[in-house]
Protein backbone atom coordinates (compact mmCIF):
# COMPACT_ATOMS: atom_id res chain seq x y z
CA UNK A 1 0.00 0.00 0.00
CA UNK A 2 3.00 2.48 0.57
CA UNK A 3 3.93 1.54 -3.10
CA UNK A 4 0.52 3.49 -3.98
CA UNK A 5 0.79 6.06 -2.27
CA UNK A 6 4.38 7.02 -3.24
CA UNK A 7 3.67 6.24 -7.18
CA UNK A 8 0.81 8.53 -6.53
CA UNK A 9 3.15 11.71 -5.35
CA UNK A 10 5.41 10.64 -8.09
CA UNK A 11 2.66 10.94 -10.42
CA UNK A 12 1.24 14.40 -8.97
CA UNK A 13 5.15 15.84 -8.81
CA UNK A 14 5.34 14.91 -12.51
CA UNK A 15 1.89 16.44 -13.48
CA UNK A 16 3.87 19.23 -11.96
CA UNK A 17 7.02 19.12 -13.80
CA UNK A 18 4.66 19.07 -17.43
CA UNK A 19 2.92 21.94 -16.41
CA UNK A 20 6.37 23.94 -15.91
CA UNK A 21 7.39 22.49 -18.92
CA UNK A 22 4.83 23.38 -21.69
CA UNK A 23 4.46 27.11 -19.60
CA UNK A 24 8.18 27.68 -18.78
CA UNK A 25 8.90 31.27 -19.59
CA UNK A 26 12.60 30.23 -20.89
CA UNK A 27 14.12 27.59 -22.24
CA UNK A 28 16.55 26.89 -19.23
CA UNK A 29 13.27 26.49 -17.29
CA UNK A 30 11.56 24.18 -19.47
CA UNK A 31 15.18 21.87 -19.43
CA UNK A 32 15.31 21.82 -15.65
CA UNK A 33 11.53 20.93 -15.98
CA UNK A 34 12.35 17.84 -18.41
CA UNK A 35 15.22 17.18 -15.98
CA UNK A 36 13.20 16.61 -13.23
CA UNK A 37 10.73 15.14 -15.18
CA UNK A 38 13.17 12.25 -16.17
CA UNK A 39 14.12 11.88 -12.45
CA UNK A 40 10.75 11.13 -11.61
CA UNK A 41 10.47 8.40 -14.35
CA UNK A 42 13.78 7.06 -12.65
CA UNK A 43 11.53 7.03 -9.27
CA UNK A 44 8.79 5.70 -10.66
CA UNK A 45 11.07 2.95 -12.22
CA UNK A 46 12.75 2.14 -8.98
CA UNK A 47 9.46 1.89 -7.49
CA UNK A 48 7.57 -0.03 -8.92
CA UNK A 49 10.61 -2.42 -9.22
CA UNK A 50 10.43 -2.60 -5.76
CA UNK A 51 6.56 -3.04 -5.30
CA UNK A 52 7.24 -5.77 -8.47
CA UNK A 53 10.14 -7.47 -6.77
CA UNK A 54 11.50 -6.96 -9.96
CA UNK A 55 14.88 -5.90 -10.58
CA UNK A 56 15.06 -5.54 -14.34
CA UNK A 57 13.12 -2.31 -13.85
CA UNK A 58 15.91 -0.91 -11.15
CA UNK A 59 18.54 -1.72 -13.98
CA UNK A 60 16.62 -0.10 -16.56
CA UNK A 61 16.14 3.18 -14.27
CA UNK A 62 19.98 2.96 -13.64
CA UNK A 63 20.68 3.37 -17.80
CA UNK A 64 17.63 5.71 -17.98
CA UNK A 65 19.32 8.29 -15.19
CA UNK A 66 22.66 8.16 -16.72
CA UNK A 67 21.59 8.41 -20.42
CA UNK A 68 18.87 11.50 -19.06
CA UNK A 69 21.85 13.00 -17.31
CA UNK A 70 24.08 13.25 -20.89
CA UNK A 71 21.14 14.21 -22.93
CA UNK A 72 20.67 17.27 -19.73
CA UNK A 73 24.39 18.20 -19.84
CA UNK A 74 24.27 18.10 -24.30
CA UNK A 75 21.46 20.19 -23.92
CA UNK A 76 22.73 22.86 -21.32
CA UNK A 77 26.06 22.75 -23.57
CA UNK A 78 24.24 23.34 -26.75
CA UNK A 79 22.18 26.43 -24.74
CA UNK A 80 25.32 28.15 -23.38
CA UNK A 81 26.84 27.82 -27.32
CA UNK A 82 29.46 25.57 -26.87
CA UNK A 83 28.23 22.87 -29.43
CA UNK A 84 29.33 23.35 -32.95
Amino acid sequence: MIFFYATLMVGVAALLAVARLILGPSVPDRVVALDTLNTLVVAAMILLGAAYSRTIYIDIAIVYALLSYIGTLIIARYLQGGLA
